[in-house]
């Protein structure tokens, strides 16, 4: 949310819908429920960007901070450095990573 909040303040909408639909299109090759799932999940977060109005950045930064912190403290805890830092594609693997788990726990097959 804090990455498609940040380019709803700077970036033109266009733009916008073409970093989903490139997010999409890497989830459809990993998996295509992976990708219907997490297009669902960018219909969630982009809902309430429409509801902000001028505080969108504002919210942006407080869930970009609150992010970083427990995905710091969680590599912490786990023992090891984060693997994005290695590879760019690993912010897009992160998510799709959590919905296989929520799918594994629901039953739902990828």
């Amino acid at each position: 949310m804090a990455v498609i909040g940040w380019m709803a303040t700077v970036v033109v909408g266009i733009a916008i819908l073409a970093g989903i639909a490139f997010a999409v299109a890497f989830y459809a090759w990993l998996s295509p429920s992976l990708a219907l799932g997490m297009l669902a999940v960018f219909a969630v977060m982009v809902y309430p960007l429409t509801l902000l109005e001028t505080h969108v950045l504002a919210a942006a930064g407080i869930v970009f901070v609150v992010a970083w912190i427990g995905q710091f403290v969680g590599h912490m805890i786990e023992g090891r450095k984060p693997s994005f830092f290695e590879d760019v594609k690993f912010l897009l693997v992160g998510p799709a990573w959590l919905l296989g788990f929520i799918y594994r726990r629901a039953g739902i097959p990828y």
